[in-house]
């Protein structure tokens, strides 16, 4: 697998922020061993042992910055998370409306998900390993869209809704983002832009005949 670059993760319990340029970069250099580690041998198979020696530092380093290696993967999917707004940001400024910018979104997400299949194994490992952190990742993202459709709302874009329509509204969204890059970015490749295209009819016009 190729190596992926991953940056410094918000706070964390068990995680200690670097104090120095110095310490970020190798935090930074734990953090891409770990994504690679965990990615390929999964949460119980992985040792902080072969992620340090992934990382070329050592052992003691790792404590430098994290208490042990739950605390480090539940680092890891914080950081994950970031990255998947990060990813699609770009794609929802270029959206000419809130639904053709979750299309874009959706697509932008489908090429992040073929990119980093790794993704997957790390965050649906994190429901027994970090489950507070698994939690919060998908609270975060359903968030994120629940703000840009009630946004959509003001704008005449979206239909109004009342609070518990709102939400559902967000985590069948978000479902639908998850599973479409399980299917067509992990588990096999289809054009992202066909699929985001596809998905996004059903959020205007909904599958009723």
């Amino acid at each position: 697998m190729a190596q992926q670059h991953v940056e410094a993760p918000p706070a964390t319990p068990g995680a200690k922020a670097p104090r120095t340029a110095r310490g970020e970069k190798t935090m930074r250099k734990i953090l891409n061993a770990a994504l690679a580690e965990f990615g390929e041998k999964g949460f119980s198979e992985s040792s902080i042992v072969s992620i340090t020696g992934r990382a070329k530092v050592a052992l003691g380093t790792f404590y430098t910055y994290f208490d042990s290696k739950e605390a480090l993967f539940g680092a890891l999917v914080e950081n994950m998370s970031a990255r998947v707004g990060e990813a699609v940001a770009p794609a929802l400024s270029e959206g000419s409306d809130t639904l053709d910018a979750e299309r874009r979104a959706l697509a932008a997400y489908l090429r992040f998900a073929a990119e980093h299949k790794e993704v997957y194994r790390i965050i649906d490992e994190a429901e027994f390993v970090a489950p507070e952190d698994y939690r919060r990742h998908y609270e975060t993202v359903a968030a994120r869209i629940a703000a840009r459709l009630q946004a959509g709302e003001s704008k005449g874009d979206v239909s109004p809704g009342n609070a518990l329509e709102r939400e559902v509204r967000a985590w069948a969204s978000m479902g639908m983002n998850v599973f479409l890059g399980l299917r067509f970015a992990v588990w096999g490749k289809e054009d992202p832009e066909r699929v985001a295209d596809i998905a996004n009819r059903i959020l205007r016009e909904g599958i009723e005949a």
